[in-house]
């Protein structure tokens, strides 16, 4: 899909910041042409005066004292659901909920977004129609315009069999951009504490323990159907598709080696360490959630995403719910030394690329790629955002204004 349109761009310099590259900070300033990094000039080489001269008309953005990172990446953020339905039986129009919440992510240095659409038990957005028309939406939206880059993330609920052959179509006619597996039934999985499935179901849509137990009924005589074969063929179809297929809150090596065995290259929210570690060894990226990271705890008592990253058992960090969430992660593990700048924003950033094809293109600050940035200074000890670029193309800009007395000044 197309992430630009067609008009041509002025050139522009981002300079004198602190450019965090796969794997150095470099004190330096980027040049960007026609909305690619053509140039990443050293301090002490970089004269503005120079390339302004060579590059008439630039746009000069001054990084002075901030750094300046590569576009966040975020390959699974279920967010835009809560978008459409803030409440339970409240839905708001798609079209809305789209631009409303796309408008959101450059503040929080998200360039990328694949938005995690479930298709599954028939709750919250989980429902055929409203999740095909939200598909239909974004592939709308992005084929005319777009403020980041929109991409889909399709999760199926495995018990979900009416929901393959809207999947089968979807990848068939490039639709999707990511997919993963999943199955929230209770016993396992995410829902291995007994009732807490039926917790969750209750609080978050509103329903009462009749109604729930009737789903759950339910959804463990349709996972008594679910067939193996069918999975590998849309694994399959993913792949010859260049979709990248992950597996969805694994709690042991026996569903590692199931996801293995299915295609999976992506291990989405390991249930425990020991998961994760196995993932790991088994050539499979570990995609852990930012809101874990921060709050430095799962919600559901899970894997603490900081114990895996420093066993070396997580590569990718999503928003999973929260996408502000995703800056402060990467800065957090840095000022805890978890991990060195450059391989936090790589957790953010070039490592998802990777992981879902797209590293040829974006995901690091590195000549002849889109030139996603964004720059970041901080206050109170937490990352704030003052510029987001998108194929060269400045969409977010922020100043403060600070109180003096009774009078603010810029």
């Amino acid at each position: 899909m197309n992430d630009q349109g067609t008009t041509r761009l002025k050139p522009m310099i981002i300079a004198n910041g602190k450019m965090i590259l796969p794997d150095q900070i470099v004190e330096a300033s980027v040049v960007v042409l026609n909305g690619r990094i053509a140039a990443i000039v050293e301090a002490a080489k970089f004269t503005e005066e120079e390339w302004i001269g060579k590059y008439p008309g630039s746009e000069v953005i001054d990084a002075a004292n901030r750094y300046v990172l590569p576009g966040l990446i975020d390959i699974h953020c279920d967010a835009i659901e809560k978008e459409v339905q803030p409440r339970p039986n409240t839905l708001f129009p798609l079209n809305m909920a789209l631009l409303e919440f796309e408008r959101k992510l450059p503040v929080h240095g998200i360039t990328t977004m694949y938005h995690s659409l479930s298709l599954g038990v028939g709750l919250s957005l989980r429902g055929d129609h409203l999740l095909t028309g939200m598909v239909e939406e974004i592939n709308s939206y992005r084929s005319k315009r777009s403020v980041i880059r929109n991409r889909i993330h399709l999760r199926l609920e495995v018990s979900h069999l009416a929901g393959i052959p809207i999947v089968e179509r979807f990848l068939r006619d490039n639709t999707i951009d990511y997919l993963s597996f999943m199955d929230h039934s209770p016993g396992q999985g995410q829902y291995r504490e007994p009732g807490s499935f039926e917790r969750y179901v209750m609080k978050n849509q509103g329903v009462s323990a009749d109604e729930v137990r009737i789903i759950v009924e339910d959804l463990l005589e349709r996972r008594k159907m679910v067939s193996k074969e069918q999975l590998k063929q849309l694994s399959r179809l993913a792949s010859k598709q260049g979709i990248a297929l992950a597996s969805h809150d694994d709690d042991s090596l026996h569903k590692v080696n199931e996801s293995v065995g299915l295609g999976v290259s992506v291990c989405e929210f390991p249930i425990n360490l020991e998961t994760a570690t196995y993932a790991t060894s088994k050539g499979l990226r570990v995609c852990v959630g930012a809101p874990n990271v921060v709050r430095g705890a799962s919600h559901d008592k899970n894997l603490k995403a900081i114990d895996a990253i420093a066993a070396n058992a997580a590569h990718i960090l999503c928003s999973d719910y929260h996408p502000s969430s995703m800056l402060a992660a990467v800065f957090k593990l840095k000022n805890e030394g978890i991990a060195a700048l450059p391989e936090a924003v790589r957790m953010a950033s070039l490592n998802p690329a990777q992981a879902l094809g797209a590293a040829g293109e974006l995901g690091s600050i590195e000549p002849g790629k889109a030139a996603d940035l964004i720059i970041v200074d901080h206050y109170d000890g937490l990352p704030w955002v003052t510029h987001t670029i998108v194929g060269g193309q400045l969409v977010y800009a922020s100043k403060t204004r600070y109180c003096d007395g009774l009078a603010f000044s810029e």
